[in-house]
């Protein structure tokens, strides 16, 4: 399964799709994200979890450009409560090596405070490990 979300330009911005082997939601952002690409892509990002009723998510935002600190007070409050509601217990964020991407990332995290498993990593694979334990 594999889902592509674009812009009003025709232009994708994040790719989705389930990875059965290693039984997780992968979201593979890319570029700059506005308020409004990331309530688009989050929200089909439920979609999938729901779905193929998956607990686990890998969100790699390597490909990511600049902040995205306007989305985060969204994903706390509106986005997280559905994904706990949809069975989402841990939540894989691999950070872009911008560094105004990586404050944004940091930003969510202590605005999620815990309410699921999550971690940040500056690493894939290390993210994946994390994940599978």
């Amino acid at each position: 399964m594999k889902r592509e979300i674009t812009n009003a330009f025709g232009k994708n911005f994040l790719t989705i799709s389930y990875d059965a082997r290693h039984q997780w939601v992968y979201n593979d952002w890319q570029g700059y994200q506005t308020l409004e690409s990331v309530i688009q892509g989050a929200n089909a990002c439920l979609e999938v979890i729901q779905q193929v009723k998956c607990p686990r998510l890998l969100n790699d935002n390597r490909q990511v450009l600049g902040p995205w600190e306007h989305a985060t007070d969204w994903i706390a409050q509106d986005w997280t409560p559905r994904a706990i509601a949809l069975g989402l217990t841990q939540f894989a964020h691999v950070v872009s090596p911008e560094s105004m991407a990586r404050l944004s990332a940091e930003q969510m995290y202590v605005k999620i405070n815990n309410s699921f498993r999550m971690q940040i990593f500056d690493d894939y694979q290390q993210a994946a490990e994390w994940l599978e334990k």
